[in-house]
């Protein structure tokens, strides 16, 4: 008997969440299924290295939001909307590429 369908589905190692994510729920849930939730807790100060870390997600977003289409999903079907995505980091790299090489 064959499997399923598609890509094999892979767990992340960790989840990386701010502190709206922290309530023992979550953390148990994570725990639960063998991934390491890497979340500030309420009260306490700010941690350096997530901001590092977040730092990058957040400015991903930032970038694809800039194509107004992907900002609000329009499209009905899946694989336009990851056609569009795929499009969309093209462009995004190729803008990169071409205002930081010589």
């Amino acid at each position: 008997m064959a499997g399923r369908r598609g890509r094999p589905r892979k767990r992340p190692d960790a989840l990386l969440g701010d502190k709206a994510y922290d309530s023992d729920p979550n953390r148990r849930e994570l725990r639960k299924r063998r991934i390491q939730p890497v979340i500030s807790r309420k009260g306490s100060p700010n941690t350096k290295g997530l901001g590092k870390l977040r730092y990058v997600v957040e400015q991903s977003f930032a970038l694809l939001h800039q194509f107004k289409r992907l900002a609000v999903r329009w499209e009905r079907r899946l694989d336009l909307h990851n056609a569009l995505i795929s499009l969309a980091c093209g462009l995004i790299c190729w803008r990169w590429l071409t205002y930081h090489t010589p």
